[in-house]
Formats: structure tokens, C-alpha cells, sequence
């Protein structure tokens, strides 16, 4: 089954199977998130692609798409929870972006120039975590780790090896590696296993590798994350040809009347600033 739904004031088709999420990307409709991947299955945990679906909040990374849906997703209220959760999760950890080696190409660093977050309203914890360099090609850093659970779900779905995996709860939450020793260098990982490149943070970083691309020309140093999440989606469904506004589906019957009801919230939110190089 395939239908339409509305987002913020436009008009997004979708496909059976697909998520609120998918559906967004699809149409170069950007919304933020970090424990979701294309191609993995829904998880849910970060909660930074809460949106409201007819009034009710929901994750779209979770929430099947379905005809008729009325979903905002760019609202003052939303992007206040956005940038709350993002300053939590960096004062958690050492995510201080200068001195990292994964700066300009953190999906963490991009999703907080998003969100305007420039500064920090909560005191850092300052967790004392271990770094495990014991790996040849691969190092792990617990204190940058945000429980994201991609590397554990790409290791055991996609790489067929379960080498991570998370234990405790709370502030004793930690990442695990499964081997004898529970260090990476005894672990069967492998720096070509999907695991090895999933992690949004510096976590998990290839050794050797983190300063090939200079700061300046990596990844987000140019082109807001909105654009860098949508852009292949968009040329593979052909979905930047333009979109039709919500009141423009109407006439086609194909969304409820108050779909575009909140549509001005977007329109309303400041553009993010420009990426500063080293930041």
C-alpha cells in the first residue's frame, strides 16, 4: 500500500513498509536522528525524531507511514526537546569538537549546528571511561559513546559476529566488547565489518584514518546535515523535482483539510549557522 501523508505543510508520498522517517528522507524532508540508519530496522532511542502524528507524539524512526497522516515535525516545542537532548548527550561525554579526531565528520557535531546549539545549559559530568586501544585497526573511546546501539545492531544483523553489546542501566550504562578479556584486540572485529564505521560520535574510529580527510573538507565542514541525509535519497526517488503543498493534495483528495494547520512552524525556525572549520 502506498499513500500520502503531510509534514509540516507538504505533501509526502510513500511506500508500503516505509516509516515516517523513510518517507521524510525520501522527499528530502529532514528530520533529525541518530540511532536510526537506512536499512537497519526501527529502534527508537535517542528520541530526536519525535514528532506529533495527528496531535500525539510518536518517533517517526518507529511509526509506520499511513495515508492521511498530519505529522509535524519542525515545531518550537519539538526543537526545544531536539536541543535539550543533544546538550545531554554532549555533556555526558568528551565531546569537545576541536580537540576530535572525528570533527566535521560527526553526525553528533552536525545534528547540534542544527539544532542553533552554540552553548550548553547543563554542567558537564566529566564520567571517567576507559579508551581501548588494543586493537590493531580499531579503537574504541567510552567516553564519546552515546548508547546509540548502531554498532552493537550492525555487528550482530549485518556483520553476523556480536562483538558489542550494552550492560547496565543509568549512569552505569556502558558499552561492552564480547571477548575473554572484553577487549577489542581478543574480539573477532574486523576493520572491514560495517560495525567498524556506524558510530555517529568518535567512539569507534579506524585507526590511521581520522586525519586523511583535513579539516575543511569533510563531510558536514560544507553542507548542513540536512542536506547530507537527504541528498541520495532525494536522487534516487527523483523527489527533487519540488514538492506540492498539503493544500495542494487537498484538491486531490488526498490529505485531511487541517493538514497544513502547523505549517508555519518551519518556516518560522532560524536557518542553522554555517559549520565553522575545527569546531
Amino acid at each position: 500500500m502506498s499513500g500520502t501523508l503531510c509534514i509540516d505543510g507538504i505533501a509526502v508520498p510513500f511506500s508500503d513498509g516505509q516509516t515516517i522517517i523513510e518517507a521524510a528522507r525520501s522527499a528530502g524532508v529532514y528530520i533529525p536522528y541518530l540511532c536510526h540508519r537506512p536499512g537497519y530496522a526501527p529502534y527508537g532511542s535517542c528520541k530526536l525524531c519525535t514528532v506529533k502524528v495527528n496531535g500525539r507524539t510518536n518517533t517517526a524512526c518507529t511509526l509506520p507511514a499511513a495515508d492521511g497522516q498530519t505529522v509535524i515535525s519542525n515545531s518550537p516545542d519539538l526543537q526545544h526537546d531536539r536541543q535539550r537532548i543533544t546538550q545531554m548527550l554532549f555533556v555526558e561525554g568528551n565531546h569537545f569538537c576541536p580537540s576530535c579526531e572525528k570533527s566535521g565528520n560527526c553526525q553528533l557535531q552536525a545534528v547540534a549546528y542544527h539544532q542553533n546549539m552554540l552553548d550548553n545549559h547543563y554542567p558537564h559530568f566529566y564520567a571517567q571511561r576507559e579508551l581501548d586501544a588494543s586493537h590493531p585497526d580499531i579503537l574504541i573511546d567510552h567516553d564519546r559513546c552515546i548508547f546509540c546501539n548502531l554498532c552493537v545492531r550492525a555487528s550482530k544483523e549485518k556483520d553476523g559476529k556480536e562483538v558489542f553489546g550494552i550492560a547496565g542501566r543509568g549512569i552505569h550504562k556502558r558499552l561492552i566488547v564480547n571477548s575473554p578479556s572484553g577487549k577489542l584486540k581478543d574480539s573477532d572485529i574486523s576493520v572491514d565489518d560495517e560495525a567498524a564505521h556506524v558510530c555517529p560520535t568518535g567512539a569507534i574510529l579506524v585507526k590511521r584514518s581520522a586525519y586523511l580527510a583535513p579539516i575543511g573538507e569533510r563531510i558536514y565542514d560544507h553542507h548542513p546535515i540536512s542536506e547530507v541525509a537527504c541528498e541520495k535519497a532525494v536522487l534516487d526517488t527523483q523527489a527533487a523535482k519540488g514538492h506540492a503543498s498539503c493544500d495542494q493534495a487537498q484538491l486531490a483528495g488526498q490529505v485531511p483539510q487541517n493538514s497544513g494547520s502547523d505549517s508555519h512552524y518551519a518556516a518560522s525556525m532560524p536557518p542553522a549557522p554555517d559549520i565553522k572549520h575545527g569546531r
